[in-house]
């Protein structure tokens, strides 16, 4: 526009030089007549002036224009930019509102997943395998050990003499102790067959009648079921140690979640949870009871409302005073990274259920191999087993509904970056 101004400038002293000049140019009545060529150079001195007259409008012409453009391009620069801070704004506003529901439903599926073992009914079928005194598979394992010793190592004369009394009575008694009796899920038959195989050999020390050759026949019949508890103590243990590793895994993966939680949280003006002693499951169910999705929406809301100018939000003086929300935003990958792990611990559960059935199929397997049971009882074992699984998974996968994790997950565009 300046330029525009001198131009007009310069345009007004040039006309006002030009009828000046005319004005002298203009003959006087006393003086010498001109020369024939006057008139000629006079023309030429107009049609010059009027040739730089209208170059000079053009040039005023375009700068006018040029000036309209800039003007223009200006304010698209500026619209746009107004544009950009609006679409950076709505896309961190949608992120953190869904990351919120998102930071809920992770924790709330951690505590449940952590919970979990099998279940009631599983657990009973088990323990009733394990239980010496159950007869699950058509037999008690105490009665058995107490039938082997009567008829092997005592001939079938365990009513004839007081040692052979006294041998029987103290079996039961190993049998009966109050250390085994405490076990439910993991060794007492393997214990008391130990604990028996100890006393039968010190035994045998002073008692002629109970020779090597005695002790390895009743130790070959003890083993058939010695190897049948083995296989299923394995299964258990193995299934055991997996759920203590699982556990250990979500509990680590729960002190990541409060760890980003905390800073999100500070962005968005909530107070922050306080662990204290408390264990981390306690700690996040109490901040929870206050973060929530709609205080998160109320937030944004309070926020919009500081930053209006009229009816019109400035977007950019909002975003540059409150630079944590974009680096929240630009953090969400790692919130969907945990709940990315969660899904791996959540399929090594069903991994290890699967792997745990295959084992006790095969220690059911391995009864009916050796004659402990009949194939009837085994297939009706097998099936019952195979059932209660089956009850568990669909438990589980209710319980927890990993499809809503998803479908939340799905919501945040973690991907986009605002700088």
């Amino acid at each position: 526009m300046k330029n525009a101004s001198r131009c007009v400038s310069l345009f007004s002293l040039m006309i006002s030089g030009i009828v000046t000049a005319r004005a002298q140019e203009k003959p006087k009545t006393d003086t010498v007549p001109v020369t024939v060529t006057q008139p000629q150079e006079m023309r030429t001195n107009i049609r010059t002036a009027d040739t730089t007259i209208r170059r000079l409008i053009e040039d005023l012409q375009k700068v006018a224009d040029s000036d309209r453009q800039n003007s223009s391009a200006i304010q698209g620069l500026l619209q746009g930019k107004e544009i950009d801070n609006l679409t950076k704004y709505e896309l961190i506003k949608n992120n953190l509102i869904n990351a919120s529901e998102t930071y809920y439903l992770l924790n709330k599926k951690i505590i449940d997943l952590k919970s979990r073992t099998t279940t009631n009914n599983l657990d009973v079928f088990i323990t009733a395998l394990n239980n010496p005194e159950s007869k699950e598979l058509g037999f008690s394992f105490s009665d058995r050990i107490v039938e082997l010793v009567e008829k092997i190592v005592l001939k079938g004369n365990a009513d004839k003499g007081e040692k052979n009394g006294k041998i029987v009575e103290s079996t039961k008694s190993i049998i009966n102790s109050p250390i085994f009796q405490s076990f439910t899920s993991l060794t007492p038959p393997l214990a008391i067959a130990n604990s028996v195989m100890n006393f039968l050999h010190s035994v045998s020390v002073n008692n002629k009648q109970i020779n090597q050759k005695t002790l390895q026949e009743f130790e070959k019949e003890l083993n058939k079921y010695v190897v049948y508890y083995t296989a299923l103590n394995d299964a258990n243990q193995k299934f055991e140690f997996g759920l203590n590793f699982n556990k250990d895994q979500l509990t680590l993966l729960q002190d990541n979640l409060y760890d980003h939680l905390m800073f999100t949280a500070s962005a968005l003006k909530f107070q922050l949870p306080q662990r204290g002693n408390k264990p981390i499951g306690e700690t996040m169910n109490d901040f929870f009871l206050d973060f929530k999705k709609e205080k998160v929406v109320d937030f944004f809301g309070q926020l919009e409302t500081k930053y209006s100018k009229g009816k019109r939000i400035d977007y950019e003086l909002l975003l540059r005073e409150n630079p944590n929300l974009k680096e929240v935003n630009n953090q969400l990958e790692d919130l969907i990274l945990q709940t990315k792990r969660f899904e791996n611990l959540y399929n090594e559960y069903f991994t290890l259920l699967d792997s745990y059935y295959s084992k006790v199929n095969s220690s059911l397997k391995i009864a009916q191999d050796n004659g402990l049971a009949a194939q009837n009882i085994i297939d009706s074992k097998q099936a019952e087993f195979r059932n209660l699984k089956n009850e568990a998974v669909a438990d589980i996968q209710a319980s927890i509904n990993i499809k809503e994790l998803y479908n939340n997950t799905d919501k945040v565009k973690y991907r986009y970056r605002i700088f």
